[in-house]
């Protein structure tokens, strides 16, 4: 910028901005069009993990339903997953259900942004913040100059932009005194 250096941190940021789109999507009214946008799987993910694992989701699919997440039985200990959130295109259904397994089992767990809430509202920002940290632009990935750009835009515009669902800073900026300092030159 004109006045200094801004870094990003591309994940922590993607996050942050997939989490407040299923956020703003879930809370639409159903007259709008509401409720996460879903992605239909041509061929359903079918996942075999531990059956305790299995019979928790299996036991959630109202509520991972209300957040894009269909799910049925598949037989002893397997889940086919039928739907996704459009929002975090490809998906690894195997990693994503066995999160959600895990978070599921823990009524403590924090919410995605810090806020005490309900139970319910807890687990379902639990889960997007869940969603959004595992479905977002990985770290080290390389992205090009137009990816970059709307990640900014995108930033700009997205209230709590500012850190990620974990409370860390999306971005640092170093002044351009900040930087003649780090050089000796102030």
């Amino acid at each position: 910028t004109r006045d200094g250096l801004v870094i990003v941190d591309q994940h922590a940021a993607h996050e942050r901005l997939v989490y407040e789109e299923l956020k703003a999507q879930r809370a639409r009214p159903p007259a709008e069009g509401g409720g996460i946008a879903r992605q239909m799987l041509l061929i359903p993910a079918v996942v075999e993990m531990e059956p305790r694992d299995a019979e928790r989701l299996l036991d959630a699919t109202d509520l991972l339903d209300s957040l894009g997440l269909t799910l049925e039985a598949f037989g002893q200990g397997a889940i086919a997953v039928r739907e996704t959130p459009a929002v975090l295109g490809a998906v690894d259904a195997a990693r994503l259900l066995r999160d959600r397994a895990g978070a599921l089992g823990d009524d403590d767990a924090p919410a995605g942004d810090g806020v005490a809430t309900a139970p319910l509202q807890r687990k379902l920002d639990l889960a997007l913040a869940t969603f959004s940290c595992h479905h977002s632009v990985r770290a080290g990935r390389r992205l090009g100059v137009e990816e970059m750009n709307a990640l900014l835009r995108r930033m700009e515009e997205t209230p709590g932009s500012g850190q990620c669902n974990h409370g860390r800073p999306t971005s640092v900026t170093l002044s351009l005194a900040d930087i003649e300092r780090l050089f000796g030159r102030r």
